[in-house]
């Protein structure tokens, strides 16, 4: 394979994965891995992707935002394992958070029986709610057209209404440095509200989260537990756990 066909090929897996293994890439494109590992070199420099221990990510624009159905195969198996987790923090007659998301979207079956009243500002999570018998409110707000969330100020004044036993929020990047991140400030602003009026605060980050770094701040990461999993590598787990809680999922 020459070296822009296989260049091609690793943009192509990481644009399908988001991650991706030093030994992915070589099974992909059948070159070595010190072949793949200067390509990995080049593509950085070129800032098309990000390197990362063992492996790499796609660059990402601080302020782009992939649509609900572009994020909704990515890592699934490793959203749902999060959040089957995370519903174990989730008692009878909790009144919850559960903000717009893929990850968020998830911990919805998991709450059957448990008879929670659930607020979201996701428009996608609506139906699967009232599918599973659960009490929901719905924030006001303007509806996002790429990702259905309601943000803004009606969304703001809707979440201030209530309070909350527990927060559920996804994010776009989780960083030690940085804190949590996300690329819209109208809706960083309304799930740092939902954080402020809930008891605990849990955001639910699959690995490809981890370590990036949005455009608009919601909080430190001291402010809320992170579900993730064995995915994330062992150096960066160890620097979150430094700041706050992290329940690690073993997949």
């Amino acid at each position: 394979m020459f070296h822009i066909d296989r260049k091609k090929a690793i943009l192509s897996v990481l644009k399908k994965h988001e991650t991706a293994t030093v030994q992915e890439l070589v099974d992909a494109t059948g070159a070595s891995e010190s072949t793949i590992r200067r390509d990995l070199t080049d593509l950085e420099s070129q800032q098309l992707i990000k390197r990362l221990h063992g492996g790499a990510s796609l660059s990402k624009r601080k302020m782009e935002e992939p649509s609900m159905s572009e994020k909704e195969s990515v890592n699934q198996t490793e959203k749902q394992a999060i959040a089957q987790a995370a519903s174990t923090f989730v008692e009878h007659r909790h009144c919850l958070f559960i903000d717009a998301g893929t990850s968020t979207i998830e911990l919805i079956p998991f709450l059957h029986n448990k008879e929670v009243i659930v607020v979201t500002n996701g428009i996608h999570h609506v139906p699967l709610l009232l599918e599973n018998g659960i009490e929901t409110y719905v924030t006001g707000g303007k509806a996002k057209p790429h990702t259905a969330a309601l943000t803004g100020d009606k969304a703001v004044e809707s979440v201030e209404a209530f309070r909350f036993d527990i927060c559920f929020l996804g994010m776009n990047g989780v960083d030690g440095r940085q804190g949590f991140t996300t690329p819209d400030p109208e809706e960083a602003v309304v799930k740092k509200t939902a954080m402020s009026l809930a008891a605990q605060s849990y955001v639910l980050a699959d690995h490809s989260k981890i370590g990036e770094v949005s455009f608009a701040s919601v909080a430190s990461v001291d402010q809320a537990a992170i579900v993730t999993t064995n995915k994330v590598d062992e150096h960066t787990l160890q620097q979150l756990q430094q700041e706050t809680a992290v329940k690690v999922v073993n997949l």
